[in-house]
């Protein structure tokens, strides 16, 4: 029995179809906005780690898998269970932001896969908190080095995902809670050091001005020693005569001269 040309048509237009129901699905892909692709060609050159996808509709061989990495900023927030330097357990809620390196999904996924969240992210996290709180005591990290415990933490935290291919974008310590007796006993601790500073800055004032006190009762001393030595019995003479002068002029005051009184100045009587 021949087939004619329009039935060959018609069952090659049927098997296309099949096949285009059966495979179109890993035929035809869109990748969303905020996501990047990679693709794996089992029968060829294998993993495609230079040829990212964007964002968009493609095409690809049936038999050639790919996969979708979400690229936007993500956020995992952690609660978790550390030991300071004496061993002592603190808790602590940590926040971090983070996204997979537009450029280098090929290679995350051949080192981490699609769950690279729970198999990189969230444990590098944990393993630099534990570190770091590791080389502090409590109160370091509740007071004292907080700020100093959360920047060695936001540096070696970064570097680390940095180096498989995650930029990290922010790292918070939300809270730190310790035990409430070990709690207390630093924030008593803390008030005590805080009066200690506050008597030693009074007593720093009051040395301070009595050192000042003094140097000015010294000063003043000083001067009327100097005065004292260069008053010659002329010099007061002298001035004497300049005040009488002075009074006489005054256009307030009349002036009577009886005899002389001592060291020769004259005596000056009555005013208006």
């Amino acid at each position: 029995m021949k087939f004619n040309f329009k039935t060959q048509y018609l069952i090659i237009a049927a098997v296309a179809l099949i096949l285009l129901l059966l495979f179109g699905g890993k035929m035809f892909l869109i990748i969303q906005a905020g996501e990047r692709g990679v693709i794996f060609k089992p029968y060829t050159t294998g993993l495609d780690k230079e040829n990212i996808f964007g964002e968009g509709f493609h095409i690809i061989a049936p038999w050639n898998d790919m996969s979708i990495y979400n690229v936007r900023e993500q956020q995992r927030d952690e609660p978790m269970d550390v030991l300071d330097k004496n061993g002592l357990s603190i808790s602590m809620d940590v926040t971090v932001r983070f996204n997979p390196s537009y450029s280098k999904i090929g290679n995350l996924h051949e080192q981490f896969g699609i769950n690279f969240v729970n198999v990189l992210v969230i444990p590098e996290v944990r393993s630099c908190v534990r570190k770091v709180a590791g080389r502090y005591t409590a109160e370091e990290i509740y007071s004292t080095k907080r700020a100093e415990v959360e920047q060695s933490i936001i540096d070696e935290t970064k570097m680390v995902l940095s180096q498989n291919f995650i930029e990290m974008k922010a790292l918070l310590i939300r809270s730190i809670n310790l035990p409430e007796q070990i709690k207390g006993a630093i924030e008593s601790k803390l008030k005590q050091e805080q009066e200690a500073l506050a008597y030693e800055f009074r007593l720093r004032s009051e040395e301070s001005e009595a050192e000042r006190r003094r140097i000015e009762a010294e000063g003043i001393a000083n001067f009327n020693r100097i005065i004292n030595a260069s008053l010659t019995d002329k010099i007061i003479q002298q001035r004497g005569i300049e005040a009488t002068i002075d009074l006489a002029k005054s256009p307030n005051t009349k002036v009577i001269v009886i005899g002389s009184g001592k060291d020769g100045l004259p005596l000056i009587l009555g005013n208006n």
